[in-house]
Parts: C-alpha cells; structure tokens; sequence
C-alpha cells in the first residue's frame, strides 16, 4: 500500500490538497515508521508491504500479537488462509485491531489475488508444499515456518527454479535454534561434519512411531539416523534439524539424535559443526514453540531492516 501527500507552496496547491506545515508534520510523523518513509521540497512518499498468511493457530495468533504490539509498521497484513475458516475469522479480526485491513480467504488463489508482497507459512511441511510453487508463480515471497518441506529434494529443485524466475525469495526462519550464520561459515570453510541433538518429554511421544514403554521412566534414545529419516519420521517434530542441515552439511550428511526424558518439558536443540578449525555448538532451550513465531517476527524485521543480520 503507498500514499503519496503532496504539500502546498504557498497559495497554490497540488492535485487540490492543501497541507499547512502542521499538517505535513503530522504526516511525517504518520509515516515515519513505515518500510521507507523520504521528504522531498513538498512531497512525502511511504510504502508498505502486504502480507498474508498461511496458518492460523497457536504461532500466528503470537505473529497477530507483535503486530498489535506495532513491531511490524512497515507490514500490512491483508489476509489469513487455513484449513478452519473460524479460526482464520477470528485471526483476521485480531490483525484489524491492530489497524490491518485484513480478511479471511476461502482459497489459496483467492488470497493471492490480492497480490501480496509476503506470504508467511505457519502451517506443516505438507502444507508448505502446497502453497511453495503457486505463491512464488504469482510474485509473492515467502517466509516459512515449515522447513522439513525442503528435505524432499525435487521440491528445494523446483523452488530455486521457479523462484529464480520470478525474482523472489523463500526466508527460512530458525523456528527453535538458530546459528545459521555460524553454520554457513564453518560449512563453506571446508571439510565440516554435523550432528544436531533434540530432546524432549515422554508425554510427547506416546502417540508416535517410537514410542516405548521404557520412556516412561527412564532417559532413552528414541532416534538416530540423518536429518531426511528424521523428519519422515516425525513430519512436523524436527524442522529445526532440516533448517540447521540446509545452512551446513545438507540432509543427507546431518546427524540426528532424539532422546526422550521423562517429565521433560519444552525443547533442547543443539547443533554442533566441527571443521578442521572450527569448533561450534549452539544449543537452544525452549519452554514452549513461542520462540519459533518470535523468529518469523525477527524475520520480517530483518527484510525491511537498513542492517540486516
């Protein structure tokens, strides 16, 4: 969305708007916060980017709370998908209250049609998949949530592809670790290996392929292999572990452990590289999944930020 003001000079005015110094202090200050916000002798110029969003559950309802919170100005948010339509409702509603003229899509096509600039996916890999190829086809970035998507390699193919066509971009958040950086870096030196470590509580898994009785009472490896069996064992459980081989060694080379603790509550993520002058762990504890929402945030800040880390 952009809007142009036009200030007068004197008597005379542009386009049939006149604007006291009051008022164009007023509209600098309304526009200040936005993606780019410039003044030239008498023209004030702000654009911002629409987003829509794919997903309406527990991580975007908090993406729906920074933007209450004014920690996204520079986005307009503009629509919601999913597979409940009450819920994508009520999600709408909540971007409204934060100033957003934002409504709930039936469709995927028809959410598109608004020709967003942004489109961020909170859904499941599955998911990501679907809307992957028509949202980069009509123009509009995406910012995922649902890595594991990527460790089907026709699908990373075909994204690269199409993206490289239509001059747009597939942000991968870190979700519940991070470090990417730092594993780019040591992976690109040369001669890296890499193992990724996750932890999590007995109650988690009862419903799950692994699951054995001896969880209940004891520490147990429930998991070992690399990160493309892990994340076809558990779908939605271990993106972290395809973002973290992406940004280093690749699915196929990433080691992957699971253990299951009794009573254990939350996350433990930890990936270590070592090359043959690097040695790196980043290890990351989270109580809830709140920090994998908080990370598409941090995300969105950095596309529009003039320092991008």
């Amino acid at each position: 969305m952009c809007d142009l003001t036009r200030a007068s000079t004197g008597s005379a005015t542009i386009e049939s708007s006149v604007v006291t110094e009051q008022g164009r202090s007023t509209a600098v200050e309304q526009y200040k916060t936005l993606s780019f916000a410039f003044q030239t002798n008498n023209i004030i110029f702000a654009c911002m980017k629409k987003v829509v969003v794919v997903g309406s559950g527990y991580l975007a309802n908090i993406v729906a709370d920074a933007a209450i919170r004014g920690l996204l100005p520079e986005f307009e948010f503009v629509g919601v998908y999913s597979q409940s339509v009450p819920s994508s409702e009520r999600l709408a509603d909540r971007f409204r209250k934060a100033g957003n003229a934002c409504n709930a899509y039936p469709s995927l096509d028809a959410m598109l049609a608004l020709k967003p600039d942004f489109l961020i996916e909170m859904a499941s890999p599955s998911g990501m998949q679907e809307v992957a190829i028509p949202t980069l086809k009509n123009g509009t970035s995406i910012v995922c949530i649902s890595v594991g998507a990527f460790a089907d390699q026709d699908f990373m193919t075909e994204v690269k592809r199409v993206g490289n066509e239509s001059g747009t971009r597939v942000y991968i958040a870190s979700g519940a670790t991070g470090g990417f950086d730092v594993l780019r870096t040591a992976a690109l030196m040369g001669n890296a290996t890499a193992n990724f470590f996750n932890e999590k509580g007995h109650d988690r898994l009862r419903n799950s392929s692994v699951y054995d009785p001896i969880i209940e009472t004891k520490k147990h490896i429930v998991f070992s292999g690399n990160a493309n069996e892990a994340i076809r064992t558990f779908p939605t459980g271990l993106n972290v572990a395809v973002a973290a081989s992406i940004a280093s060694v690749g699915t196929d080379n990433m080691q992957v452990t699971m253990q299951s603790t009794p009573n254990f509550v939350g996350d433990t993520q930890r990936v270590e590289i070592k090359n043959d002058e690097v040695h790196a762990v980043v290890d990351v504890y989270s109580a809830t999944p709140a920090i994998a929402a908080w990370s598409i945030v941090a995300t969105l800040q950095n596309i529009v930020s003039p320092i991008v880390f």
